[in-house]
């Protein structure tokens, strides 16, 4: 296989942290490469971690999102959303879910009840993606994308699996809608299958290992929960997948705009930040009923 392809600016390790009272979670984004991976600005990959059966699920309590959008990739276990935009919905293995925040509201993700009551494992991959200035205040929008809705790609040996959630990949476009031109992959690969990737030259691009490791351009490695960094010198990504191994490709037009952030808060200003403080006390990023 060429070893040539993008070159690779950094192999970053995540932090570990708890969120809430249910997501044992390792983050390596944010970090000092944050630019290089617009529109994508967080990564948080929960477990796998046991569930032990309760009746009381577990997650995060509501809290507010304003002028982003957080996208959900369930590898296993069960998962619940509801928002004060009158959203609900429960994600299961293969499931992706995409919500924008927009003009603002309040959300809550704990396990799904009757997942609960069992217990398992969980494990899942959330996202927090960039939108242009221009749609920061689009109404909240909710896409629960099911498994079997998200189209796949194999690889040349068809070995591989791609699953397209947004954008295209070889002529197949993915379900996702977006406000800026992304495209979102999870990939599949047994031991032992070699690929090359190819994507828009202009496109910021990472890889995230979800499990596994791979080899790339023949003398880099990457192992789980790592991210790798790319450059904007070529379109292909060699990779080789050195054991049985799930991968997601983040892949975007860069949205060349400030960015000003506080907390649960992505906006273009500080003036706009105080701004969405403000709603949110105000109570103009709604409740739910049994807060009323």
């Amino acid at each position: 296989m060429a070893t040539t392809g993008r070159r690779i600016f950094q192999v970053i390790d995540g932090n570990k942290k708890f969120v809430g009272d249910g997501f044992d979670v390792t983050s390596p984004m944010p970090g000092p490469r944050i630019r290089q991976l617009s529109p994508f600005l967080l990564i948080d990959h929960t477990g796998p971690m046991p569930v032990a059966p309760t009746e009381a699920p577990l997650g995060t309590p509501p809290h507010p999102h304003r002028g982003f959008e957080t996208v959900t990739v369930v590898y296993e276990g069960y998962l619940a959303h509801r928002d004060t935009a009158g959203h609900t919905g429960a994600l299961g293995p293969g499931d992706v879910q995409w919500m924008t925040a927009g003009a603002g509201l309040l959300h809550e993700e704990r396990h799904e009840r009757e997942f609960a009551r069992r217990g398992g494992t969980l494990e899942l991959l959330q996202l927090w993606v960039n939108v242009p200035a221009r749609d920061k205040l689009a109404p909240p929008r909710y896409q629960n994308i099911r498994a079997e809705a998200i189209p796949e790609v194999l690889t040349a040996d068809g070995r591989g699996r791609i699953r397209v959630v947004s954008g295209s990949y070889e002529g197949v476009a993915g379900p996702a809608a977006t406000f800026s031109p992304i495209n979102l992959l999870d990939v599949h690969l047994p031991a032992g299958t070699a690929t090359t990737l190819h994507l828009p030259a202009d496109y910021n691009v990472g890889i995230y290992v979800v499990k596994g490791s791979i080899t790339l351009h023949g003398n880099r490695s990457a192992a789980t929960k790592q991210l790798v960094v790319f450059g904007w010198d070529a379109p292909e990504l060699h990779l080789t997948a050195t054991e049985d191994t799930v991968l997601v490709v983040l892949a975007g037009e860069p949205i060349e705009e400030p960015l000003a952030t506080y907390g649960p808060f992505v906006m273009n200003t500080n003036r706009e930040l105080v701004q969405a403080i403000a709603d949110f006390e105000s109570g103009g990023m709604g409740t739910f009923p049994e807060d009323e």
